[in-house]
């Protein structure tokens, strides 16, 4: 194990997603059924999704590799109390079939919209965490009426976001780093077709290794209230971070100025991943922000 991480540092972060998958799937007992569940034709692909609870939408979109459950196991059964929360599987990943049409943010984005047609629903808060972050900020860039609340979570809206050795790691994974890991087991439990596994990999590879940027106007000119919650360890840059708040109206002096509408959290002592297993922390702030 030592000559593995002394000859590259790039197997760390698939290791510590995978630990990530392992505790989170063992709490997966806690999450309630689905009161519904299906496929939404949108944009040649069908799109995963279930509906838990009544009340105000909320949509929460997953981080890469991820399921539902994945990702929001223990966030689900809170939130659903109060509010109608509709969780979606992106292009290829969980139940959502593997398909050859171009990985992009914009794509992604639009399958959000369509979903929502689908299920009848003119708007609502969204939330997403890193690959779902960005695919959150394209969504209400793309589709700004349908976005009423954002939380953004671990995420950045363009490959420059990350600290530089995060997005080094991004262009030398490899699909053999995530075979036989809880992600490949938690594909194989619940994909169409366990056989895409391969080409999933590989798809998401290509996606994470691309360079995005949205562009600066296209987030100052967001007019939903934004909440940023990041670790302060997590792997975003924090300067670029600060710059993102700015555009979003944040970063003033609120003794002398109103309050902004958008709010910033940054969480001491944690990474990309323990970020996510803080569940009491984030829906402090999710709850605080969305009344």
């Amino acid at each position: 194990m030592k000559k593995v991480f002394k000859q590259s540092g790039i197997l760390r972060p698939v290791l510590i997603i995978t630990l990530f998958f392992t505790t989170m799937f063992q709490s997966n007992a806690q999450q309630s059924k689905p009161a519904q569940s299906g496929y939404a034709p949108v944009n040649g692909i069908k799109v995963y999704y279930q509906v838990y609870g009544e009340g105000k939408p909320i949509v929460l979109l997953h981080g890469a590799f991820m399921t539902i459950e994945g990702n929001w196991a223990e966030i689900i059964p809170q939130l659903s109390k109060t509010r109608k929360v509709i969780a979606l599987e992106m292009q290829g990943h969980g139940r959502t079939p593997y398909s050859d049409r171009p990985l992009t943010h914009a794509n992604m984005a639009r399958d959000v919209e369509g979903v929502l047609d689908y299920l009848k629903i003119d708007s609502a808060d969204v939330v997403g965490y890193s690959m779902g972050g960005s695919v959150a900020y394209k969504f209400a860039i793309q589709s700004p009426k349908r976005v009423k609340k954002l939380v953004i979570i671990s995420s950045t809206y363009k490959s420059t976001g990350w600290n530089p050795e995060i997005n080094a790691a991004f262009k030398s994974f490899k699909p053999e780093f995530f075979d036989k890991t809880p992600m490949h087991v938690a594909y194989d439990a619940v994909a169409p077709d366990k056989t895409k596994w391969t080409k999933f990999i590989e798809q998401m590879i290509t996606f994470a290794s691309q360079p995005f940027d949205f562009g600066d106007d296209n987030i100052a000119k967001i007019a939903a209230p934004v909440l940023i919650i990041v670790g302060d360890n997590d792997g975003i840059d924090k300067v670029e971070l600060a710059k993102t708040y700015k555009l979003l109206g944040g970063g003033v002096a609120a003794d002398m100025a109103p309050m902004p509408k958008s709010h910033l959290a940054i969480v001491p002592a944690q990474g990309h991943v323990s970020l996510m297993m803080q569940t009491d922390v984030i829906l402090g702030y999710l709850n605080a922000f969305l009344k």
